[in-house]
């Protein structure tokens, strides 16, 4: 008998990304942390639902067309009327990262998606800021803890953005409490700079395991990847690549982390993690050489044709 299908599903924001190279608009966008890895995951063949919320206007429209067309099922996205879907502009420096202005809209309900019932394998993934805002956090939370009494795997990405340390005293409970309810976090250096002012990976995870979390993986940019959780340090160096855009670069990574593990039907093991590893440095790395915030379809056909 074959095994079930593992499903994977991504919880954030929807953005419209309008990116700025040397202060010039030079492309737009679907975006949003978990939409990207959405995305990518779709290219990569993956049953993956995206759970979240956009306008009824032009870019609303925009969007969904563009996750039908990458095989990513919006069976749970909230469609509201009352005011336009949300903006992001990422100005590009000279190294190709990017900074943001954000311009967000959520919709005005608490109880707003209802996403179906999750199984013991699926991969849930949750994060950025869209995690820790209030007024719609409370359907989130009860979502994530039905699917992790399922059975389901839950990966958390904190992707906190230098522009919300005004509210981070505000928001790191929340911020806490979600770890809690992770199997795995992935974060990046900047990340944990920002959150617990810590300066390695093994500083980071101090505070990952103390709130509950066993699994960190750490990225640190040109400088390589991390990985701790209970009797294993894996270190993973990245290709010293040229950039044209790091936008959508870790969310490419979740999207191979999670690719990698459905692969291994959702069960990491100590003999796999260095694969994963690979393959989400892999996706990631494929990001950085486009202006695109998603894997290429080029190179979602070769990981199908090793599949």
């Amino acid at each position: 008998m074959n095994e079930p299908e593992i499903r994977v599903f991504c919880i954030g924001e929807t953005v419209l990304d309008i990116i700025f190279s040397e202060n010039q608009p030079v492309a737009a966008r679907p975006g949003g942390s978990m939409l990207n890895s959405a995305v990518s995951l779709g290219r990569a063949g993956v049953h993956v639902d995206f759970i979240s919320a956009l306008a009824t206007d032009h870019a609303g429209d925009m969007v969904m067309d563009f996750l039908a067309e990458n095989h990513v099922s919006t069976s749970s996205i909230l469609r509201y009327r009352e005011r336009n879907t949300s903006l992001a502009l990422a100005f590009l420096d000279k190294h190709r990262n990017a900074d943001y202005s954000f311009y967000k809209v959520f919709p005005g309900v608490e109880e707003w998606f209802s996403p179906p019932a999750t199984e013991p394998g699926d991969i849930i993934l949750f994060g950025s800021f869209f995690a820790i805002t209030e007024r719609i956090r409370g359907p989130i939370l009860s979502f994530i803890r039905r699917a992790r009494s399922s059975g389901a795997l839950i990966i958390y990405d904190p992707n906190f953005r230098k522009s919300h340390l005004a509210e981070l005293e505000k928001t790191r409970p929340m911020i806490i409490e979600n770890i809690a309810l992770a199997d795995l976090v992935r974060g990046s250096d900047e990340d944990f700079q920002y959150i617990f002012a810590a300066n390695t990976a093994i500083e980071a995870y101090h505070h990952v395991e103390a709130a509950g979390c066993p699994t960190l993986i750490y990225t640190k940019n040109k400088e390589g990847v991390e990985l701790i959780c209970p009797g294993s340090h894996h270190v993973a160096k990245v290709p010293q690549i040229d950039p044209v855009s790091t936008i959508g670069a870790g969310d490419a990574f979740n999207a191979g982390i999670i690719f990698a593990l459905q692969q291994e039907n959702g069960n990491p093991s100590s003999f796999t993690w260095e694969l994963i590893l690979q393959t989400a440095v892999s996706f990631s790395e494929n990001v950085c050489m486009r202006m695109d915030n998603y894997i290429s379809p080029e190179f979602a056909s070769t990981l199908r044709t090793k599949g």
